[in-house]
């Protein structure tokens, strides 16, 4: 597949919160502090209005108060809930009631978190945000492998690269897979891409850290960070472990002799070497990197010399200086 470990020019659009609140007064009060964070906010004075919105438009997040006239938050969050495109849409409770029981009654009711008037505004804003976070992160994980997709790992290199820490950004992108695929079928595929996930998160388990990250990009395409006195014991032990866990996805005859054979589109038939893993290393204490396209850039680079290298290997970025800036446009 293409490579891209996120599109460093898709702007996002604003999140989107739905408020229920019948008190004109605080609706005001959290729009403001909403929007001025950066959300767009709709507005529902009580529960029927709120819910004919949920059905025009699905919000990032809903803010629902407790106490409304007609329909309470309880019977709003409830029927919420009975749609099941809107089972996993994170659900705030907004509550003048503070005794324990109201509170276990909002969460038993859907609720994923609740705050009690009066809030604070640096809470509120958090909670909210962690919410919407780890909602896109829970839709964005990879349905065959279970591991963060492109949303987490393009926030957790931002977030990295925000707060310039030194890491180790590993690419790992599996050789020959096509033709795997193609003589063994897509469901067989399917298996060395997750053995694939199973054994870099075996490997991060017994040689990384606490704060590592392991995404799945998609198809046979990974990426991983650690720090950068971990990266080559992992990048070593997933190769080893890699080459050998792989041999029994293959038939005996195809093991023995090395390589599978493929008709091309020449109706010839073409030999192509088992499966093997490329692994791109990058280390961001050689020099500035400040933005994920340069990440993208370096890593495309080391792909194209990892590929013709036959065989498992890992191609470590050399350079001690950042490489130029690719032109666009013309020169007029």
């Amino acid at each position: 597949m293409g490579f891209s470990l996120i599109d460093p020019g898709a702007s996002a659009e604003p999140k989107h919160i739905l408020v229920f609140e019948d008190d004109p007064s605080v609706r005001r009060v959290l729009r403001m502090q909403l929007e001025a964070d950066g959300y767009r906010v709709s507005e529902a004075e009580n529960g029927p209005i709120g819910l004919d919105l949920l059905e025009a438009e699905t919000p990032d997040l809903i803010i629902l108060d407790v106490m409304m006239p007609g329909m309470d938050g309880y019977t709003v969050c409830r029927k919420i809930r009975e749609e099941r495109r809107f089972q996993k849409l994170p659900v705030l409770f907004l509550t003048a009631k503070h005794e324990v029981e109201s509170r276990m009654l909002s969460l038993d009711n859907g609720a994923n978190d609740y705050l009690t008037k009066p809030y604070d505004r640096r809470e509120l804003l958090l909670r909210v945000r962690n919410h919407i976070n780890t909602s896109r992160a829970q839709r964005d994980s990879n349905p065959l492998t279970g591991l963060p997709g492109n949303y987490a790992i393009e926030l957790e290199l931002k977030t990295r690269l925000e707060r310039s820490e030194d890491f180790a950004l590993l690419y790992i992108d599996l050789d020959n897979f096509k033709a795997y695929n193609d003589t063994y079928s897509y469901r067989a595929g399917d298996r060395v891409i997750q053995l694939t996930a199973q054994l870099l998160n075996q490997v991060f388990d017994q040689n990384g850290n606490r704060k590592d990250f392991i995404g799945h990009i998609g198809g046979d395409d990974f990426v991983a960070i650690t720090t950068l006195e971990k990266a080559d014991a992992i990048c070593n032990t997933f190769v080893s472990a890699f080459d050998c866990a792989v041999l029994d996805h293959y038939r005996p005859e195809d093991k023995a002799r090395g390589y599978v054979e493929v008709e091309n589109r020449r109706f010839q038939m073409e030999r192509f070497p088992l499966v093997s893993v490329t692994i791109a290393l990058v280390e961001t204490d050689r020099y500035q990197i400040d933005h994920i396209a340069m990440l993208n850039d370096v890593v495309a680079d080391l792909k194209k010399r990892g590929k013709r290298i036959p065989g498992s290997v890992v191609v470590r970025d050399q350079r001690t200086s950042a490489p130029p800036v690719p032109r666009t446009g013309s020169d007029g």
